[in-house]
């Protein structure tokens, strides 16, 4: 179970510079340990203003895998990780205002159980169980959402057969509340869209 950690209580697990005033509200996006889509997944993130981005410890894996860096990350977002046992960064998301949507992109097939599930022991299932437990809404980019999926391994192009309780997973994930689960880049770039129209934040996503 997550302790949720008062406002004001540090988030050790912040890499790079705090800032005295935060723009708000803002966009929480987790990323898990698949590479399929993550270079898009990511560069989609860097298209949207005001985003945090959290990693579990999976994802600080593949990363190096993809020649992405932590350095290089920073330069664009703020960067929290999965370092505490109770996922500390999860007690920002109880700042009246802070976030208005969190994006799991791309999203495991094991993190997409955890979710549909209800379990809770990582960064991005920690983050997506209390944001749904304050309404706040999720957008998960699933990876195993076709019976075939063709992907970029770190050292090619690999065709992959979700088995079908992958398949029953995602259908299970789009029954929870507050959760919408897109099964591509496209699809995710739509919903955000929608979300920033419904918020009246943003006109239009870039395309």
């Amino acid at each position: 179970m997550t302790r949720v950690h008062p406002a004001n209580e540090a988030h050790p697990t912040h890499d790079g510079q705090d800032h005295a005033v935060l723009a708000r509200p803002r966009l929480a996006w987790a990323i898990t340990g698949s590479g399929h889509c993550l270079e898009e997944s990511l560069a989609l993130a860097a298209e949207m203003p005001n985003v945090d981005l959290f990693l579990s410890r999976a994802a600080e894996e593949v990363l190096p895998l993809y020649k992405i860096g932590i350095a290089q990350l920073k330069t664009r977002f703020r960067v929290f990780r999965d370092n505490s046992a109770s996922a500390v960064p999860v007690g920002m998301f109880y700042e009246t205002g802070l976030y208005h949507t969190l994006v799991i992109a791309p999203a495991t097939s094991n993190t997409v159980a955890k979710c549909a599930f209800g379990i809770s022991d990582t960064l991005p299932t920690n983050l997506f169980a209390q944001a749904g437990k304050l309404g706040i809404p999720g957008i998960i980019f699933a990876c195993d959402t076709e019976p075939v999926v063709v992907t970029k391994s770190p050292l090619d192009w690999v065709e992959l057969r979700p088995r079908n309780i992958e398949l029953h997973n995602v259908e299970r994930l789009r029954q929870i509340d507050h959760c919408l689960v897109a099964n591509s880049i496209d699809a995710l770039r739509a919903a955000l869209d929608t979300r920033y129209r419904t918020l009246g934040l943003l006109a239009a996503v870039p395309g």
